[in-house]
């Protein structure tokens, strides 16, 4: 293999027969669990859901960002955000099982409970499942489309097509606003509406900061594990990984301001239809939870980031992008879980005992079900394109500042 074709490295793609056989198990062990604890299948499904798309979306999106600002940061890394975005159209039929499971996880699709309760009555003429469902397939016809256009027209520059950079520069400035717009309303359509009688305005915001941070944690340990082979060794550097380090860093502290930002507007309002929210999440075991969200998704790493010799150390960053997914995680479980098991932290309640010895089970499972499937899709998508796109105007800068080739 040459240095100058950029191809994936062969052993690092077949990566995606044990990712896929991961998904495998997971799936087996989700197919027990929706035998004997269906409702909390549904729950940790969701869980694991917005958990993996959460890093096509915000690959998608920092994709756009850099077509827009430019940069040496976002050139080498920009086949990696293409790979994951193009696996929107997989994340849209792993959607289904959400969709055949509404009736578990959103009160507001009881026509009995929604015909007295006059609030849940006032919200039908939007929380009602065929517009549900609507929503949703507008959601991804946005995602997929802008993924394709730009990954189709970053394929067309390396054959030599001289406007497409104009052509992803243009798409890009549209497509922030769309991406925000359609993250907005899923926030709503899919966490939100867990608890239909509670609201925040910044719970759009709450997602894209999370997208963001995911996307560069898993693109750190990416390009970690490529900079260790060739042909990517000649181009990864410290500076590269300084400025994701710099950018993740910025992600933390991005999610920190909107979770607190939440908390302070809903605590001096103190509103009797937004409060139980954070009093559910306050007591009974789910304390502890939030607690270790804060150390461990804001603490620790804004501490440990603004090293710089950490940031421009692989193997020393890589530490915190794991971490970081780890609690991106748990994060979304503390948005979900609270509104079914509001009673406790410490174990879902099952129907039975039986179903309740599979509810941790199924807490890893589903993540491990749809990451296994993700990843080898993710990987086969990284391989079918060089690492590196190839007729880049600024790709000889980006590559010659480092000492590349």
């Amino acid at each position: 293999m040459t240095q100058t074709n950029y191809a994936a490295p062969a052993d690092f793609i077949a990566r995606s027969r044990p990712a896929l056989m991961a998904g495998v198990v997971g799936v087996v062990l989700c197919g027990i669990g929706f035998a004997v604890a269906r409702e909390q299948f549904y729950r940790a499904y969701l869980i694991g859901y917005l958990l993996w798309l959460g890093i096509p979306l915000g690959s998608m999106a920092l994709l756009m960002v850099h077509h827009l600002s430019g940069g040496a940061w976002g050139v080498v890394i920009r086949r990696i955000f293409e790979a994951s975005s193009r696996t929107l159209p997989l994340l849209a039929i792993l959607f289904l099982p959400i969709a055949a499971g509404m009736h578990s996880l959103y009160p507001w699709t009881n026509e009995t409970l929604v015909a007295h309760d006059h609030i849940l009555h006032a919200k039908s003429p939007y929380l009602n499942t065929p517009f549900f469902l609507v929503r949703a397939v507008i959601y991804f016809a946005c995602w997929i489309g802008l993924s394709t256009l730009l990954s189709k027209w970053s394929l067309a520059q390396d054959g030599g097509d001289v406007n497409a950079a104009r052509k992803m520069q243009r798409l890009s400035g549209a497509g922030l606003v769309i991406y925000g717009l359609t993250i907005t309303f899923a926030a709503v359509d899919w966490v939100m509406s867990l608890n239909p009688k509670w609201f925040s305005t910044i719970m759009g915001f709450l997602f894209m900061g999370g997208h963001g941070l995911i996307a560069l944690a898993f693109t750190v340990v990416i390009a970690t594990a490529l900079a260790r082979r060739a042909p990517m060794d000649h181009v990864f550097k410290p500076v590269h990984f300084h400025d994701l380090g710099k950018l993740m860093l910025a992600f933390v502290m991005l999610w920190a301001y909107f979770n607190f930002s939440q908390f302070l507007i809903i605590y001096s309002g103190n509103l009797a239809e937004e409060v139980p929210y954070y009093i559910t999440r306050l007591s009974n075991g789910w304390q502890y939870v939030a607690l270790g969200l804060l150390l461990l998704h804001f603490v620790l790493p804004f501490s440990m980031l603004l090293s710089r010799d950490l940031k421009r150390n692989a193997n020393r960053l890589i530490t915190i992008a794991v971490l970081v997914i780890v609690m991106r995680l748990v994060d979304i479980a503390f948005l979900v879980s609270p509104e079914f098991n509001s009673a406790g932290a410490n174990l879902h309640a099952g129907e039975d005992a039986v179903s309740s010895a599979f509810v941790n089970w199924l807490d890893v499972a589903a993540p491990l079900a749809i990451g296994g499937i993700w990843v080898a899709y993710f990987l086969r998508q990284l391989g079918s394109r060089p690492l590196l796109p190839l007729r880049e105007p600024d790709l000889a800068k980006a590559i010659a500042a480092t000492g590349g080739h």
